[in-house]
């Protein structure tokens, strides 16, 4: 194994035990009938900086082992939202606009990430562990944790996270 691969899937593993963690209830912010998520953050830093295979290890596979350890009933919901969201998302930073103009189409990439994140946890609510009333009640809270995922772009670009990656994965 390569030095360069090695390193990805360290970076792979601590992104996605950071999401796990995020899972945790009692780092979550109680909001009415359930709780707000920062994981959003992790899954979509790791998106702008890894490849779609790793970004779906961190979003989907973190996600759903973070639910199978603190709270079961969504976890195949989780696997499929956040693992699409986060390969959604890489795929359009890395290839949207050529490259140039990467904050842009982070922000494009994150945009389109949220919408597959409300409408997954949306749909998963109202067909599969609860009702549809139940889930037009949520979605101002799942539209406000996807909003998260924007704090990624500042934690990658101004704050340096990205320059870090490349400089290591030299």
């Amino acid at each position: 194994m390569k030095s360069k691969d090695i390193k990805k899937l360290t970076l792979t593993a601590m992104l996605m035990a950071m999401n796990i963690v995020l899972s945790m209830e009692i780092l979550s912010i109680p909001v009415p009938g359930g709780h707000l998520y920062a994981n959003d953050i992790i899954i979509c830093t790791a998106a702008l900086l890894l490849d779609p295979f790793c970004a779906f290890v961190v979003g989907g596979v973190g996600a759903f082992l973070g639910d199978l350890l603190f709270y079961p009933a969504p976890m195949y919901v989780s696997l499929v939202t956040h693992g699409l969201q986060a390969v959604v998302i890489s795929l359009l930073a890395h290839k949207l606009l050529g490259g140039k103009k990467p904050v842009l189409s982070s922000a494009i990439a994150i945009a389109v990430g949220a919408v597959i994140m409300v409408a997954g946890y949306t749909l998963g609510r109202a067909y599969i562990y609860s009702t549809p009333e139940y889930a037009v009640t949520k979605l101002p809270f799942q539209i406000l944790q996807a909003l998260l995922g924007f704090i990624a772009i500042p934690l990658t670009y101004a704050c340096g996270i990205k320059k870090a990656y490349e400089k290591i994965m030299k």
